[in-house]
């Protein structure tokens, strides 16, 4: 047995990468969603119907066999903290989205990965070494090439994209301090859209505007892909370090690059092609940095994580 457990800790970080690169497609697939339907409806409406989906496919789920654990919590306080995240994140997400392209969010998007390594010291212990913040400060500046012409003058939107960085980034390291203490993953996509639901509906009688079935579906569709895509990020997150899992979520950038060439017919110049490389690059040595022996096996990361 003892010879088994290196290869177990070893596959987690290689398992977890594949879930983030999943949860990328899925998430990329809702944003783009979020950008149609932003430009017609507030973010009240939106919310407020895609969160009652989401909690409605969690109860479903949870009825399957393997699952039936039921929605019970271990950490409310700390699930309180992450749906609160939850909510105003989304918020701010939708109001940049709508002020900003994609690639100015993605300016923002970048700096997840160093808000995370100094989140994950004082909240998960989690202490990131010299040479893992140099793969976090590239993966940074590898996002920065994709925009030769800088993100401009600041703006409400650029406010927003901010917020939504430093609450997106504190709700993901909260689901892995989660983690620890329980590992039922369905929980922690039930409680943030129970959040999100409650607050958009104070807001909904406000703001209300009849969907015609087309936009209905847009928004089934959004919270179909938002709670698969919640869900892998989830465990995910129980498998690899919170620093570890945001440079790998850039890899957004390159489903988006590869939507706007298919929909939209822009192709991307040789800087993006750069920024991508940089991108990829800085994720990978990351999970090289779990992975390899003698690195990974050390407190706070995955081999720890099963207390």
């Amino acid at each position: 047995m003892s010879r088994l457990t290196p290869r177990l800790s070893h596959a987690a970080p290689l398992a977890g990468a594949g879930l983030v690169v999943a949860y990328t497609a899925l998430i990329s697939s809702a944003d783009a969603i979020t950008k149609l339907v932003a430009g017609g409806y507030a973010a009240p409406q939106m919310y407020c119907l895609s969160g009652l989906m989401v909690m409605g496919l969690s109860v479903l789920a949870d009825r399957h066999p393997r699952q039936r654990r039921g929605l019970a919590t271990r950490c409310p306080g700390a699930m309180a903290l992450r749906s609160g995240a939850t909510v105003i994140a989304s918020v701010a997400f939708f109001q940049a989205f709508r002020l900003l392209p994609f690639a100015d969010v993605f300016l923002f998007v970048a700096l997840m990965p160093i808000l995370a390594g100094l989140m994950s010291g004082p909240i998960l212990r989690e202490h990131v070494r010299p040479a893992a913040w140099a793969a976090l400060a590239s993966g940074a500046v590898g996002v920065m090439c994709l925009f030769p012409s800088g993100s401009g003058s600041i703006s409400a939107g650029h406010l927003y994209a901010l917020a939504a960085a430093l609450f997106g980034t504190f709700s993901m390291v909260m689901a892995r301090f989660i983690g620890r203490h329980e590992s039922n993953a369905l929980a922690q996509v039930f409680y943030p859209n129970l959040a999100i639901f409650c607050t958009m509906g104070l807001a909904l009688p406000f703001v209300w505007v009849p969907m015609p079935a087309s936009d209905l579906s847009l928004v089934a569709a959004y919270a179909g892909l938002l709670f698969v895509a919640r869900w892998l990020l989830v465990v995910a997150l129980r498998m690899l370090a919170a620093y570890a899992v945001t440079p790998l979520m850039n890899l957004q950038f390159v489903w988006m690059v590869g939507l706007g060439a298919l929909g939209f017919g822009e192709w991307p110049g040789a800087g993006t092609y750069l920024g991508v490389a940089i991108v990829i690059g800085s994720g990978l040595y990351l999970l090289w940095d779990q992975a390899a022996p003698g690195i990974g096996a050390r407190p706070g990361l995955a081999v720890s994580f099963r207390k």
